[in-house]
């Protein structure tokens, strides 16, 4: 495979580039070693794509996972306690695990447990790989790169999706870059308030 857009979003890449240059290679070298040409093998009901065989996100989904795995990326965890009062979580947002329930409940409130995870994490480095329905993408997008970046986990996430090129060749609902690049953009510069790389990939 290999990458045909990048987006940018708050100097994402260019951090990479200055200070996690290595990775940025790294993570090149792995797309362009994918070959997707195996990975034609869902049998898909629906009429589009009568008579094709399309990509299998599951299928392409697990290649990454073992060529990202075996270069030392790594499941990581953010726990956090989230309660029914707003003002108690924006008092709560930046304090350690244990602090935080400490707050919560020396307030009265319960405290609820809960946490994200993401599947690739180096030195810093987020990845998430999305060959999912749109709402997976946003969750990666606002919501877990995010929390890890707040969590003081990371310093930039990166979100690898396929071009509108590779998504015609899949079932339909998948997300695509082209897309969620209109979705980042219309949010505003600030928003989300995390540095990202989006990375657009085709066979």
């Amino acid at each position: 495979m290999k990458i045909k857009e990048t987006y940018s979003h708050l100097n994402g890449l260019e951090y990479l580039l200055v200070h996690k240059k290595r990775l940025w290679d790294e993570l090149k070298k792995v797309i362009g070693k994918i070959d997707a040409s195996g990975c034609k093998t869902k049998v898909s009901k629906e009429k589009t794509m009568k008579g094709k065989l399309p990509y299998s996100p599951v299928a392409l989904n697990a290649k990454f996972k073992d060529a990202l795995k075996a270069r030392g990326w790594n499941q990581s965890k953010v726990g956090y306690w989230v309660t029914k009062n707003e003002k108690l979580i924006r008092k709560t947002l930046s304090l350690p695990y244990k602090e935080q329930k400490k707050e919560i409940e020396a307030a009265g409130e319960e405290a609820i447990s809960s946490y994200n995870q993401t599947d690739f994490v180096k030195e810093r480095v987020a990845i998430e790989v999305q060959f999912g329905k749109y709402a997976f993408v946003a969750y990666d997008l606002f919501i877990k790169h995010l929390a890890f970046y707040i969590g003081d986990k990371i310093d930039v996430g990166i979100e690898i999706l396929p071009m509108k090129s590779l998504q015609n060749q899949m079932s339909s609902g998948v997300a695509y870059y082209e897309s969620e690049i209109y979705n980042v953009v219309r949010q505003g510069r600030g928003v989300p308030a995390v540095p990202l790389v989006v990375v657009g990939i085709e066979p």
